[in-house]
């Protein structure tokens, strides 16, 4: 999380416990990758408490790894693995199609991020009580435009109410956060999303209703 090393220890554990129990939920295979978010979200809060402790305790490789991995959960993974986990649950139909083309538009921001993450150098700095991350990159515009449309607005296109609850919220927390948080965006939204990661409980564990069998 963005103020402390003990807010984000505490939220990583909060999440991976929440994972678990999501997990559990799954009554299909095609609903693991779903499933599995709150539980992804958890290591990165715990990766993002790490590098608060890099700060404190001067521990700069630390710093310089963790800050790569927590940008390969924040850059690369998010804007591939959201709208795949997605259009796995979707029958077939005109949303399953829309959700393939975020797939599309996410595998190749993705694939950027990860070129920018190696070829460029990131940076994690505290500054007050929150961590920024320094990550240059080109084509800043569509890059955060096919971002937001893959992780936020793939999901409102499901099915499902409360997948479309969790990507609504999510863009909403995209537009609250940029707007007060701009400088430690990465840092801020991220904890947001991992918050609103708890909604994908909701919908495998107490809305079975809602869900409607795939057929593979």
């Amino acid at each position: 999380m963005c103020f402390s090393a003990t807010a984000s220890f505490s939220a990583g554990v909060v999440l991976l416990g929440l994972g678990t129990l999501t997990l559990k939920a799954v009554r299909h295979p095609r609903e693991l990758l779903l499933a599995s978010i709150p539980l992804l979200f958890g290591i990165q809060q715990v990766v993002e408490g790490v590098i608060w402790l890099t700060f404190r305790y001067e521990a700069p490789f630390l710093n310089a790894v963790m800050t790569h991995l927590y940008s390969f959960f924040s850059h690369v993974l998010w804007p591939v693995y959201v709208p795949v986990a997605v259009l796995l649950i979707e029958p077939p139909g005109w949303r399953r199609k829309a959700v393939a083309l975020f797939a599309a538009g996410g595998f190749v921001v993705g694939v950027y991020l990860m070129y920018a993450l190696v070829a460029l150098p990131i940076v994690s700095r505290p500054t007050g009580q929150h961590i920024e991350y320094v990550a240059p990159h080109f084509f800043a515009a569509t890059v955060m435009s096919l971002y937001l449309l893959s992780t936020t607005v793939s999901p409102v296109f499901s099915t499902y109410r409360t997948v479309k609850v969790f990507g609504v919220l999510a863009l909403l927390s995209f537009g609250a956060v940029y707007y007060f948080y701009a400088a430690w965006f990465i840092s801020v939204w991220c904890f947001f999303a991992a918050i609103l990661s708890g909604v994908i409980y909701f919908h495998l564990a107490l809305h079975l209703s809602d869900r409607i069998e795939v057929q593979i």
